[in-house]
């Protein structure tokens, strides 16, 4: 068994929907953010074995402050407003190393 990581960094972005009029992160632009990651991280050949996940998530139990995801292994929690958003945690957290902090919860 190797010691290596399958995936360098696994993104979860919250898709939890809530039908008792809760805020929650599926009716807050979601399904969007998660597919334009997705896409994102091929365009760039980000994705697969060694790199960087993008997976869609159930309740990560924030959604009172999402939009959410979190990046692991570092542990990093973000919300988000729009593409422009998840753009800018794709280019500085995901590939630059550095934790957008504007965005950080």
């Amino acid at each position: 068994m190797s010691d290596t990581p399958y995936f360098e960094q696994h993104v979860f972005i919250c898709m939890n929907v809530r039908e008792d009029g809760r805020q929650c992160c599926g009716k807050l632009g979601a399904e969007v953010a998660q597919k334009h990651a997705k896409r994102r991280m091929k365009e760039l050949g980000l994705n697969g074995h060694g790199k960087v996940r993008i997976n869609q998530a159930g309740c990560l139990d924030r959604c009172d402050e999402g939009p959410v995801l979190v990046v692991y292994p570092q542990g990093t929690w973000y919300t988000y407003v729009d593409t422009s958003d998840i753009d800018e945690i794709i280019d500085s957290h995901l590939v630059g190393g550095k934790v957008v902090d504007r965005l950080k919860i």
